[in-house]
């Protein structure tokens, strides 16, 4: 190797560990701790970060309250299915068997989805709306509720 091309090599190679030391250099200050976001009032120069906006309800209100009525009386429709399967235990029409099957708090979950999958479905009056928004609030026992629900059917002409 002549003198010439031995020095050039010595210089690539102290280009290369040099690029390497600058690599290695610029991982090192970019990889550090990361600093959390500034707190709103901090005194910091920079934005806070907020949190997006949770999505806006762009539904129609009729349809929200229809929405808010089904899913409030899910649950008590279902609670009146299992009282009802206990008159009916008392009565002696079904079996202890029959009423812990009919009662399980899966199948009332499952009673309460369903309400609120048929009531949402479909159109509804801003007068069927109505009723069950007071049948929600009016009556507590089952047997009223059933009935008041009963107004629900359209009215004839």
């Amino acid at each position: 190797m002549t003198p010439r091309t031995a020095r050039g090599a010595r210089r690539a190679r102290r280009g290369a560990g040099a690029a390497a030391a600058a690599l290695w250099l610029a991982l090192a200050a970019c990889s550090g701790k990361q600093q959390p976001p500034p707190k709103a009032g901090s005194g910091s120069a920079e934005e806070p970060v907020r949190e997006p906006a949770p999505a806006k309800d762009t539904r129609p209100e009729l349809e929200r309250r229809r929405a808010a009525a089904c899913e409030r009386l899910g649950p008590r429709l279902a609670h009146c299915a299992v009282e009802d399967a206990r008159a009916r235990l008392a009565a002696g029409k079904i079996t202890e068997k029959q009423f812990r099957e009919d009662t399980k708090p899966e199948i009332a979950r499952a009673l309460a989805e369903d309400w609120r999958k048929k009531c949402s479905d479909g159109y509804m009056s801003s007068r069927q709306v109505r009723v069950l928004e007071v049948c929600y609030r009016e009556e507590t026992a089952c047997a009223p509720l059933e009935a008041c629900l009963g107004n629900l059917k359209p009215v004839a002409k």
